[in-house]
């Protein structure tokens, strides 16, 4: 296994369902990001621990990550059913809105 596998097996394995409402300390702390649900959040959490500028960088001017500000975490109080996602690479954590799962018919 790769270097690059093996951590994105280890972030994998790290990454949880959660609720707005455990997110809300680290939005209060300033750590939280959220990752468009283009990008894969791994991927994401991957550039962050690498401190990988360029990527980074390009993915913050393209809004594809973004600081949680208090727009934000209002529109998150207003929809408190949307399926979140997150993993932490300290001092960040990582979160991620998941499209609702589709059922059969």
């Amino acid at each position: 296994m790769t270097d690059h596998a093996t951590l994105y097996a280890t972030l994998l394995g790290q990454t949880a369902a959660i609720g707005w409402e455990e997110l809300q300390p680290h939005f209060a702390r300033g750590v939280l990001l959220e990752v468009a649900p283009e990008l894969d959040l791994i991927e994401a959490a991957i550039a962050v621990t690498r401190d990988d500028a360029a990527r980074v960088g390009q993915w913050l001017q393209q809004g594809q990550l973004a600081k949680v500000d208090e727009d934000r975490a209002r529109r998150r109080l207003e929809v408190p059913a949307a399926a979140l996602w997150a993993v932490v690479v300290a001092p960040w954590v990582l979160m991620q809105e998941r499209p609702a799962e589709r059922t059969a018919d």
